[in-house]
């Protein structure tokens, strides 16, 4: 439910303290509730979490939100758009406090052209992220969304996090009320 990547945080972390250009890369934070991207627009620098727990979610046309995925430290946001050279695909929220590293996109494109470690890493994330999205759409088939809810709110408790309920929904793909129901059940 929480993706997390400590081999990439490593890698940046390494770059980070080795780089020349102090502008190449920078250590932003971001406060709970605080958009880190937005769906549609252009993206400034590619983000890599390096500590905390966001939101990834998709805004879908009749206004509902539909989270994808819960992010941790060492998941990278914007690398999809830069290799497309397109607007953000979604919009990324802090559930915690957040710190990131900012990459530069020009610095980042270089990494592409240049770092074959980079490039390893970046494929090595999208297969997991291939994997995971399998394995999440064949968990949804096999599993109650009763049993769903228990690992989230495990999740929740083990990274002392607050999910709202709406988040919780938008997650789990049903309304507030279902929700409810379901929590009512629980007890």
């Amino acid at each position: 439910m929480l993706r997390t990547n400590h081999t990439f945080l490593n890698y940046l972390e390494d770059l980070y303290t080795k780089q020349e250009n102090k502008e190449d890369i920078a250590v932003n934070s971001f406060s709970r509730g605080e958009k880190i991207t937005v769906q549609g627009e252009q993206l400034s620098r590619v983000i890599l979490i390096k500590k905390g727990v966001v939101k990834c979610f998709l805004m879908e046309e009749n206004g509902k939100e539909y989270i994808v995925e819960f992010l941790g430290s060492g998941e990278i946001i914007g690398e999809v758009e830069v290799i497309k050279n397109t607007n953000c695909l979604c919009s990324v929220e802090a559930l915690s406090e957040v710190e990131v590293y900012a990459v530069g996109i020009p610095f980042f494109r270089s990494l592409i052209k240049n770092d074959l470690r980079l490039n390893n890493i970046l494929l090595e994330s999208f297969a997991e992220r291939i994997i995971n999205t399998s394995s999440r759409a064949s968990y949804q088939q096999l599993y109650t969304t009763e049993h769903t809810l228990t690992q989230l709110i495990k999740m929740q408790e083990k990274q002392g996090i607050q999910i709202s309920k709406e988040d919780m929904a938008a997650y789990l793909g049903i309304t507030v009320r279902s929700l409810n129901r379901i929590l009512k059940d629980l007890k």
